[in-house]
């Protein structure tokens, strides 16, 4: 099947522990009347993906019994202390077999929009299998890992590294897709972010 005819999955990272957010977990800061993996879902859901999986780690059974999550795929990351890398892992593991690709979405960057998302998926339907939202022509959040990739990303993934190490290996072969013109790749990782955010 042609990248046209398959699947791209959302893979939402939402497994923090939220250290510097006085350690509430991640996934269940309120961000607009609702957790913020609840956000992050909706956004990968209305950018076109319609495989979604999510992975949790901090406060994992709250975050099931908590969110609203229907139709997702959910990932238990019992490593998720030791950084992004571990649950990149996790989430890779857990995608449907039939997906041509991961679009790899922070559950922490709520600036990121579905617009962004749909340009990714663009990319990807044009023939690239390595792609990066980019904001003023630096690499940011979201990612796009081909299928052909998985592999390796989940080999490179250590620490708080996730797909850095993959994409850093494979520079000349990512696509980056400007969306500085509707998305925004702030990290949402202190009570002053979250206030910034509240207000915006």
């Amino acid at each position: 099947m042609r990248n046209s005819e398959r699947p791209v999955a959302a893979l939402v990272l939402a497994a923090g522990g939220g250290r510097r957010l006085g350690g509430r977990p991640k996934a269940l800061v309120r961000y607009r009347g609702r957790p913020l993996v609840e956000h992050a879902v909706a956004v990968v859901r209305a950018g076109g993906c319609t495989e979604v999986a999510v992975v949790l780690g901090a406060a994992r059974e709250r975050v099931r019994a908590t969110a609203h999550l229907p139709g997702c795929r959910l990932a238990d990351n019992p490593d998720w202390a030791d950084g992004m890398g571990s649950s990149l892992r996790a989430g890779l593991a857990a995608l449907a077999p039939e997906a041509s690709a991961a679009l790899v979405m922070l559950v922490d960057t709520p600036g990121v929009t579905p617009a962004a998302v749909a340009r990714l998926l663009t990319a990807h339907r044009a023939g690239a299998d390595l792609a990066a939202a980019a904001y003023g022509g630096r690499r940011g959040h979201p990612v796009l890992i081909g299928a052909r990739y998985f592999a390796e990303a989940a080999a490179g993934a250590t620490g708080d590294t996730g797909a850095r190490a993959l994409l850093g290996a494979h520079a000349d072969e990512v696509a980056l897709v400007e969306c500085a013109d509707i998305a925004v790749p702030d990290d949402l990782d202190t009570p002053a972010d979250l206030a910034r955010w509240a207000a915006g």
